[in-house]
């Protein structure tokens, strides 16, 4: 194959897998609206999404806000401007890291457990046999976990947000001798009600392209475990990086003014 058919090639791939996850997302998004629902599924996947997910995500929001409190002193320190630290920590985690690093956290757990859950249940014919029992597949396994991923997001990104605040406070009081009255008081000055919005909107993206993702690999997988496998990775990998994409231009639109 010449250079230029193989380009070919790959953009007309690329347009095709484009059109199958345009049209999956149209028709997932349509059964998240319309009966029934089942709500013993979407309840089952608030807590494999939202309360087993707690601990990475806790304790990746704790170390990051208290490596971005050392960091900020680090740097700070040299243009004597250590009390602008507080205000840094509160905006880079509501604003940025708790959102970015929660949503990466849990594409990593959550969006490879819900391929291979679907890959696996496609590969030994348990989607079709949803559809010979009458049962549409989209309704009973995608849009749970659509509707359960957007809106436990945001609560977790808000834990991952107290959390890592808390976490820049510990380091800063206890290690580089903040006073802890004057560190809050900066911590609220500064902080504004979109900063904190703003995290969790993008909270809600993020786990609907995690879902998603998740869910249109497994729903699609063939081949076998090795499919069931490229399956997985690819639901991480497009997760991750739509998420660093769909990261940008929210910030764009958010803070475009400012």
């Amino acid at each position: 194959m010449n250079p230029l058919a193989l380009i070919g090639h790959t953009f007309l791939e690329f347009l095709a897998a484009t059109g199958r996850l345009g049209h999956f997302t149209s028709r997932s998004i349509s059964h998240c609206f319309r009966r029934p629902f089942y709500w013993s599924q979407i309840g089952r996947q608030f807590v494999d999404i939202g309360y087993f997910s707690l601990p990475v995500v806790g304790l990746t929001a704790l170390f990051t806000g208290m490596v971005l409190a050392l960091q900020s002193y680090s740097g700070f320190s040299r243009f004597d401007a250590e009390s602008a630290i507080p205000t840094v920590v509160v905006l880079s985690i509501t604003r940025e890291l708790g959102p970015v690093m929660a949503g990466l956290m849990v594409a990593g757990r959550i969006g490879a457990a819900i391929a291979a859950e679907l890959g696996t249940m496609r590969v030994t014919e348990q989607i079709d046999a949803l559809t010979t029992l009458s049962t549409n597949p989209q309704k009973y396994l995608i849009a749970p976990r659509l509707i359960a991923s957007t809106l436990v997001m945001p609560l977790l990104v808000l834990i991952a947000d107290i959390i890592g605040v808390f976490g820049g406070f510990l380091v800063c009081v206890y290690r580089l001798k903040f006073n802890a009255a004057n560190y809050i008081s900066q911590s609220w000055q500064y902080l504004e009600f979109r900063d904190v919005t703003s995290g969790l909107w993008k909270a809600a993206v993020f786990g609907f392209i995690i879902a998603l993702m998740g869910c249109f690999n497994g729903f699609n997988s063939k081949g076998g475990a090795q499919g069931v496998g490229a399956a997985t990775t690819n639901a991480v990998v497009t997760a991750s990086i739509l998420i660093l994409v769909s990261n940008y231009l929210l910030t764009g639109i958010f803070f475009s003014g400012k």
